[in-house]
């Protein structure tokens, strides 16, 4: 049995936020691993992304959705230990 994941392994984004439910495998499927801003087709939309360029992404993409800075660092504090890195 596949393991479910609450969040992406790439980002940290809870699954249950991602718009679309997920990413995309090579053969079409839903990731059940990656959410569908890090994963598409088979492949990571950003592959050559460092785990601190993915923090720094976070951090802001969590300050325009109006969290405070320190929470967003907070948050993103997790990062460098999801299964991608």
């Amino acid at each position: 049995m596949e393991k479910t994941y609450k969040n992406c392994q790439s980002c940290g984004m809870p699954m249950k936020k991602d718009p679309q439910g997920g990413g995309t495998n090579a053969d079409g499927t839903k990731s059940e691993k990656y959410c569908s801003f890090c994963y598409q087709n088979g492949a990571f939309t950003w592959p050559d992304c460092t785990v601190e360029q993915m923090q720094t992404l976070c951090v802001g993409k969590l300050k325009e959705m109006h969290f405070p800075g320190f929470i967003a660092w907070l948050l993103t504090r997790g990062i460098p230990k999801l299964e991608r890195w």
